[in-house]
């Protein structure tokens, strides 16, 4: 790497060996980030007496141009495992940021040409989030269109008054249903959303005779997880508010936990994701009112409820 890796030994003498395969793993970071800044490696001999069977522990500290990433210390007995795990942790991480990158590169090129669009259509608040972010003002007489009352309320909150929503079916088959969106002959229509999602949308809009583009404002990712956070915490409920979230939640726990997992009950604001949970076996889904209020509504009286008995 052009910066040297600082690597610090606490609680144990320094190991050459170790500080060597420390700048072996620190140097194939360099080909994902070239411009990494620094990289700091921490190695710590635990006190085994507090981790039992798990005596070295590993923390990184990484920084390139607008990004800090760490990784919080690491165990395993052996401490080249531990150093291993921790760098393949920090890789991946990178690995987001390259793509954050490039997807907000892709953004900008394609919203550069926003003026071609007759209608912009805004899949979730976080879309509305980062795609009016790289937009900025809207031009003039493009029309503007959301599948929820939430992905409204943001827009209105950024200035734009006029939003088509349905009232009602707060997903793609209610916005498909709008008399507005029946007579698209001809229309360019852009779909900004996170990354994959369903394509009835814009299926149907190009069968309606538009011509469609999809534009990834944000990507959904599995986030670093500490399983034993969540029992420590012993939850009375969950919320979840996506498809996507559900899968990546029950992928974080190992087969065993699974069970006790599914036990919790699930508060969801859409019969899809309801569906999808009984499928993968929880056994208290509780489906609300759509978005945060739903939710919040939801959780409110089933705790008011819960109180009584």
């Amino acid at each position: 790497m052009q910066l040297p890796v600082h690597i610090q030994f606490r609680g144990m003498e320094p190991s050459d060996a170790l500080e060597a395969s420390a700048r072996a793993h620190a140097d194939k970071l360099e080909a994902f980030a070239p411009d990494i800044m620094t990289c700091r490696v921490a190695i710590e001999l635990e006190q085994k007496h507090k981790h039992q069977g798990r005596p070295y522990g590993v923390h990184i500290d990484l920084t390139l141009p607008g990004h800090e990433l760490v990784v919080n210390r690491v165990q395993d007995e052996d401490v080249y495992v531990a150093l291993r795990d921790a760098f393949d942790n920090m890789k991946r991480q990178l690995e987001d940021v390259v793509r954050q990158r490039r997807g907000q590169e892709k953004l900008h090129a394609q919203l550069e040409r926003i003026v071609r669009f007759d209608l912009l259509v805004f899949i979730s608040p976080n879309a509305v989030k980062y795609g009016m972010a790289a937009i900025g003002a809207l031009p003039p007489g493009v029309r503007v269109a959301t599948v929820g009352q939430g992905g409204a309320q943001a827009l209105r909150e950024l200035g734009v008054a006029d939003v088509m929503a349905p009232a009602e079916r707060f997903d793609s088959e209610g916005l498909l249903a709008l008399p507005e969106l029946r007579d698209v002959c001809g229309w360019n229509v852009a779909i900004l959303r996170g990354d994959g999602g369903r394509e009835l949308l814009g299926d149907t809009l190009k069968a309606r005779g538009a011509s469609v583009e999809y534009v990834t404002c944000y990507r959904r990712g599995k986030p670093s997880f500490d399983a034993g956070a969540l029992w420590a915490a012993q939850p009375d409920a969950l919320t979840v508010t996506s498809s996507e979230a559900l899968c990546h939640l029950r992928e974080m726990f190992p087969e065993s936990d699974r069970d006790r997992l599914t036990a919790i009950p699930l508060f969801v604001p859409h019969q899809r994701i309801a569906a999808m949970a009984s499928q993968q076996g929880w056994r208290n889904v509780r489906q609300t009112a759509s978005g945060d209020d739903g939710l919040l509504a939801g959780l409110i009286a089933w705790a008011e409820t819960k109180g009584s008995t």
